[in-house]
C-alpha cells in the first residue's frame, strides 16, 4: 500500500510537471499571437480573441468573404507592380508623354513605382498576418481600417491597369517577353508560397469533419498546385539552349548618343558614345525654315532648349519653323541639369556640368562628319516639315544634298530609314544600307534592297530573326535599355540593338539568364519532388497530431488517458479566460479519493 501512494504521488507530480511546462509554453507563446492578431484586427488583448475549434470554418462568413477580397486585392496589386516594374525599359517614353499633356518635367513613372510598391507590401503584409494566424488556429477578424484600405488597394491597381493598359496597351508585350527571363524564377517562388501555404491548408483540412467540406477546402489548393507543377511544360525561352548555342553579342547603337550621361542629340551625348566603345549611333533629324538639317526629337523646342527664355513667344511653334540662325542661338544643355530625363542617373563632375551647360543644337552635317571621323553607322528618323514649310515637298532631296554634298561621309555608313521615294534614295545613293522600319515579306525586303531591318523590341522572334538572316538582312531591335531584355534580345540572335544604356549593356559579357534544358529540367524536377515531400510530411504532421496516433510509451499513454485529463481541461480554459488577470497560470487542486486511486492503479 505504501509503494502504491509512493508512485500515486510520484505520477501527480510528474503530471504537474508536464502541465506547468505546457502552460509556460503557451503564455511564452502568447505574445507572438497577440502581435500577430493586434496588427491584423487590432486584438492586443488575449480575451478579444478566438480559436478556430476543429470542424469550423476559419472565420464568420463576412469575414471569409473579405478575406477573399483581400486575396483578390494581394492578386491585383503584384500584377499591377509587375506590369510596371517590366516596363522600366519605356519610362522615358512614359515620362516624355506625360510631358506633352501636363507641360512640365516630372518622373511620373518613379512615382507610380513607389506607388504599387508600397501598397503591394501593405496587402502583402495583411496576407502574411493572416496565414500565420490560420496557422495558429485563430479566428480571423480584419480591422475596419485595413478593409478600408484594402479597397482603397483593390480600386487602384484596376484603375491604373484599366487607364495604363488603354494608353499603353503595347506594354504587355513586354510583360510576355519578360515571362521569358522570369519564368524559372517566377516558378520557384510560386512553389515556395504553395508549399508555405501547405501549413495551414493541412491544419484545416484535418480538422474538417465533414468529407465534403475537406473536398471544397483541398480541391482547389491542388488544381493550384499541379497547375504549378507542370506549367514548365509550357514555357520557352530562347535563353535556354544548349551550350555553344548563343550567337555573338549585339551591336550597340546609342539611342540620341548616351542620354542617360550628356544631354541627347548633342555634340556632348554622342562623344559620350564613341568614347564607350558604342558601335553605331541613333538621332533624328529635323528641316530649319532655311533649309538646315538639324537634330530635334520633340515637335517643339521646350524640353530640350531654353526657347521659353530667348523666344517666350514662340514657345509652342514647330521646331521646323525656326530658322537656322534662331535655332543656333539657343542652348540645348541647361535643362538636363535640372529636369533629368532618367531615374537612377549618376551625377555629373564639374567638367561634364560646364560642357552640358554650354551645348547648342546640333547640326546634321556636323554630326556625319563626327561619325565619319570615329567610323561609326548612323541610322535616325527623317521627321517631313509641316505645312506651309518651304521644304514640305522636297524634305528627302534636300537632305540627300545635303549627305552626299556637304558632310562627305561614307556612304556604306548611312542606314537609310525613311520608306518615302525608297527607289529614288536607292539610285541616287546606291551605297546606302537600305533599311526597313517594319517586318516584310522576304521577296519583297530583297526586291527592294533591303539589308537591314529596325524593329520595335516588342517584335522580337527568334524565328524571324534567323529567317531574316539567312538571306543577310540583319535585324536592329529598339529601343532596349533595361539588361534583362538585351539578354533576350542577345539569346534571340538580335545582330545589334538601340540602346539609352551605352554604359551598362556594354559591361555584360553575357545574358543575365543562360541555362541548358537538362539543368533546367533537372531543376524543375527537383523543385517539384522536394515541394511534394515536404507537403506530403505537413499534412501527415497535422493528421497525426490531430488524430493522436500512438507514437510513444504505455506510461505516456497511461497519463493521457487518466489524471492528465483533469489538467487538460484547466489548460484550455485559460485560453479563454475574460481578463489578462484571470488568465494566469492557476495550479489546479487536486482531491482524489481511494477510488480515484484504484481505478488509476488498475488502468
Amino acid at each position: 500500500m505504501g509503494s502504491t501512494s509512493t508512485s500515486l504521488k510520484n505520477l501527480r507530480l510528474g503530471k504537474l510537471k508536464v502541465v506547468h511546462r505546457r502552460l509556460l509554453q503557451r503564455y511564452e507563446h502568447q505574445p507572438f499571437i497577440s502581435a500577430l492578431a493586434g496588427l491584423y484586427s487590432c486584438r492586443w488583448k488575449r480575451y478579444q480573441r478566438e480559436k478556430t475549434e476543429p470542424g469550423q470554418c476559419c472565420c464568420e462568413k463576412r469575414e471569409y468573404a473579405f478575406f477573399l477580397v483581400l486575396v483578390g486585392a494581394f492578386c491585383l496589386s503584384m500584377v499591377f507592380l509587375y506590369f510596371w516594374g517590366e516596363a522600366q525599359n519605356d519610362y522615358n517614353d512614359f515620362d516624355w508623354y506625360a510631358y506633352g499633356s501636363v507641360g512640365y518635367w516630372f518622373l511620373w513613372s518613379l512615382l507610380i513605382l513607389v506607388i504599387a510598391a508600397v501598397l503591394f507590401t501593405y496587402i502583402a503584409l495583411l496576407v502574411i498576418l493572416a496565414v500565420c494566424l490560420l496557422s495558429e488556429g485563430q479566428q480571423l477578424h480584419l480591422h475596419w481600417s485595413h478593409k478600408i484600405g484594402t479597397l482603397v488597394v483593390v480600386a487602384f491597381s484596376i484603375a491604373a491597369i484599366a487607364v495604363l493598359s488603354n494608353l499603353w496597351g503595347e506594354e504587355w508585350a513586354t510583360v510576355l517577353l519578360s515571362f521569358q527571363v522570369t519564368a524559372p524564377y517566377l516558378h520557384l517562388g510560386a512553389i515556395a508560397a504553395m508549399t508555405l501555404l501547405s501549413w495551414p491548408e493541412a491544419l484545416y483540412f484535418v480538422r474538417m469533419k465533414n468529407r465534403v467540406s475537406q473536398i471544397i477546402l483541398l480541391a482547389p489548393y491542388l488544381a493550384i498546385l499541379i497547375f504549378l507543377y507542370l506549367i514548365p511544360l509550357g514555357m520557352y525561352s530562347p535563353c535556354i539552349r544548349e551550350e555553344g548555342t548563343l550567337g555573338p553579342k549585339p551591336a550597340l547603337i546609342g539611342h540620341r548618343g548616351a542620354p542617360m550621361l550628356a544631354p541627347e542629340n548633342t555634340k556632348m551625348s554622342f562623344e559620350r558614345t564613341i568614347e564607350l566603345g558604342g558601335d553605331g549611333l541613333e538621332t533624328d533629324v529635323t528641316i530649319s525654315l532655311d533649309g538646315v538639317p538639324f537634330l530635334m526629337h520633340d515637335a517643339t523646342l521646350q524640353r530640350t532648349t531654353n526657347v521659353r527664355e530667348v523666344f517666350p513667344n514662340w514657345t509652342s511653334e514647330n521646331a521646323a519653323m525656326f530658322s537656322w540662325e534662331a535655332l543656333e542661338s539657343l542652348n540645348s544643355g541647361k535643362w538636363f541639369l535640372t529636369d533629368k530625363p532618367f531615374s537612377g542617373m549618376r551625377s555629373l563632375t564639374d567638367e561634364e556640368r560646364n560642357l552640358a551647360t554650354n551645348q547648342s543644337i546640333f547640326k546634321l552635317t556636323d554630326f556625319l562628319r563626327l561619325a565619319n571621323n570615329a567610323n561609326k553607322p548612323v541610322i535616325f528618323d527623317l521627321y517631313r516639315p509641316p505645312k506651309m514649310h518651304p521644304y514640305r515637298d522636297s524634305w528627302i532631296n534636300r537632305t540627300l544634298e545635303v549627305i552626299i554634298n556637304e558632310s562627305a561621309i561614307s556612304s556604306n555608313l548611312i542606314l537609310w530609314l525613311p520608306n518615302d521615294m525608297r527607289s529614288l534614295v536607292h539610285s541616287v545613293a546606291p551605297g546606302f544600307q537600305q533599311t526597313l522600319g517594319m517586318k516584310a515579306p522576304v521577296e519583297e525586303l530583297l526586291k527592294n534592297h533591303i539589308v537591314n531591318l529596325n524593329l520595335p523590341y516588342s517584335e522580337m522572334s527568334s524565328d524571324d530573326i534567323r529567317k531574316f538572316a539567312r538571306v543577310n538582312i540583319s535585324t536592329n531591335l529598339y529601343v532596349i535599355s533595361e539588361p534583362w531584355l538585351f539578354s533576350l534580345a542577345w539569346c534571340s540572335g538580335a545582330q545589334s540593338v538601340t540602346t539609352n544604356s551605352m554604359h551598362i549593356l556594354k559591361k555584360l559579357n553575357q545574358p543575365l539568364f543562360l541555362m541548358t534544358p537538362s539543368r533546367y529540367n533537372l531543376m524543375w524536377i527537383l523543385t517539384d519532388v522536394v515541394s511534394s515531400l515536404l507537403i506530403t510530411l505537413v499534412f501527415v504532421l497535422h493528421w497525426w497530431r490531430e488524430r493522436g496516433l500512438p507514437c510513444c510509451s504505455d506510461n505516456n499513454i497511461l497519463l493521457e488517458n487518466t489524471i492528465y485529463n483533469a489538467f487538460g481541461t484547466e489548460l484550455d480554459m485559460s485560453v479563454s479566460e475574460d481578463s489578462e488577470a484571470r488568465s494566469l497560470p492557476i495550479t489546479p487542486n487536486f482531491s482524489c479519493n481511494d477510488e480515484t486511486l484504484k481505478s488509476v492503479t488498475n488502468t
